[in-house]
């Protein structure tokens, strides 16, 4: 299928539409936030994030979302355990987080404490990073992203397992979890289409191939995968494929492509299949990418303004206070998604 197309009136329309939403719905952020306290806060970050790969930026996207779903877009999910507080870093969900990507927060941190100290919160760099990641790895993917975030100062490990999606969720599951953040179904779609980058260990979906393979995978694709994952026992060899395998380093709508072919890894992707409104939405953006592209900016926009900490509320972290990025951050052998 082509990926680009010319835009039609409707799309443009709802796409004008659903933006007016997203500014009505978030007063307290702005666009431009840091122009007079911080006019280069925007720039440093993205100098930061293009010297990053697309794994890590993948990475970054994925940060943001993980971010968000728990206690808001606060930057909790950065802080690190400590002996009494195992944090959010610590939940099996978040052990595939990359390190590199909080190392590019760190780095960044870093450079906006040494220009503009005590200004930036680290849920906005969160939210700058991945928009910027997903403008270097997108075909026409750019939006922009309201400041002001400030960040919050409590991180649970026990959180993050009961507020984010998990792969092997049931459609229903998927709803229910998205619309309890503030998300619609067509938002919760059009999110999904980040999986056209990034990695899945194959301890997220050896339940699709043994003991028997799921009838919903595509065979060939479904040998593809038992050549990656050759056991259901991933304890001591957890190997990881692209969840996208024609386009892994681009955002684009090949999800969608490999969703009505079948041949996307995860339960929860398959899931979107399965009603005639996510399915009707998928056909959609499977069509065209400028059907997409455009939205999945959008719905970044209203994910970003989850649950938002401002005006006096939460902190500014300073460098190398609780966010110990790149110190603190293990790498497990069992791991998910990343």
């Amino acid at each position: 299928m082509e990926k680009m197309q010319k835009p039609n009136f409707n799309f443009l329309f709802a796409i004008l539409l659903a933006m007016s939403m997203v500014a009505a719905s978030s007063a307290q952020l702005q666009v431009g936030f840091y122009k007079s306290t911080c006019p280069t806060a925007e720039s440093i970050v993205t100098s930061v994030v293009k010297q990053a790969n697309a794994g890590t930026q993948a990475g970054l996207v994925r940060l943001h979302f993980h971010d968000c779903f728990v206690r808001g877009c606060d930057g909790s999910v950065l802080i690190a355990s400590t002996a009494s507080n195992p944090s959010e870093r610590a939940s099996p969900i978040n052990l595939s987080l990359r390190p590199q990507a909080f190392a590019v927060i760190d780095q960044a941190k870093t450079q906006l404490e040494a220009a503009c100290p005590g200004i930036v919160s680290c849920a906005d760099i969160v939210a700058l990073a991945a928009r910027d990641s997903a403008a270097a790895l997108g075909l026409g993917i750019t939006y922009p992203v309201q400041t002001g975030r400030r960040d919050g100062t409590v991180s649970l490990a026990s959180e993050p397992l009961q507020n984010l999606p998990q792969f092997n969720f049931t459609l229903a599951q998927l709803e229910s979890t998205f619309t309890g953040k503030g998300l619609s179904v067509n938002d919760m779609v059009v999110l999904s289409g980040a999986h056209s980058v990034g990695l899945a260990h194959c301890s997220s979906f050896t339940n699709r191939l043994y003991p028997t393979v799921d009838p919903t995978l595509d065979p060939t694709f479904a040998s593809q995968l038992l050549s990656v994952c050759p056991s259901a026992d991933t304890s001591s060899n957890n190997p990881t494929t692209s969840l996208d395998v024609r386009t892994p380093n681009t955002l684009d709508n090949q999800y969608f492509v490999d969703l009505l072919q079948k041949r996307v890894v995860l339960t929860s992707d398959q899931d979107l299949s399965g009603s005639l409104t996510t399915l009707a939405l998928a056909t959609t953006y499977a069509a065209a990418n400028v059907a997409w592209a455009p939205l999945f900016g959008v719905s970044m926009q209203k994910m970003g303004q989850i649950g938002v900490l401002t005006g006096t509320q939460g902190e500014i972290e300073a460098e190398q206070n609780n966010i110990l990025l790149i110190a603190a951050h293990t790498t497990p052998v069992h791991r998910t998604t990343q």
